[in-house]
């Protein structure tokens, strides 16, 4: 009787456990933010300026691919930033 106990409880555990896997997933992909404070006060833009873009300053961090978002070193809490963006703060030295 200690045995069926033992799998009952380990099966209603991972079926919880299963039944956790989507939420987990989910709540992972709606960590993106964006820091609106700071990016009006760099002038941020999702459109390059006079062929200068995020993708070319030495503080951007890509995302996996050349085109998903990524984010700023300057830019705190920020995961949105377009690769064809731009702000005031562009460097590339």
């Amino acid at each position: 009787m200690n045995t069926n106990l033992n799998r009952r409880r380990l099966m209603k555990s991972a079926g919880i456990a299963l039944a956790l896997v989507p939420l987990i997933a989910v709540t992972r992909e709606a960590r993106a933010s964006s820091n609106p404070a700071v990016r009006t006060k760099v002038k941020y833009q999702d459109v390059p300026m006079d062929g200068k873009n995020c993708s070319t300053c030495l503080e951007f961090l890509p995302g996996k691919t050349d085109t998903d978002l990524g984010s700023c070193k300057l830019i705190p809490n920020d995961d949105e930033i377009s690769p064809n963006g731009y702000c005031s703060l562009w460097n590339t030295m």
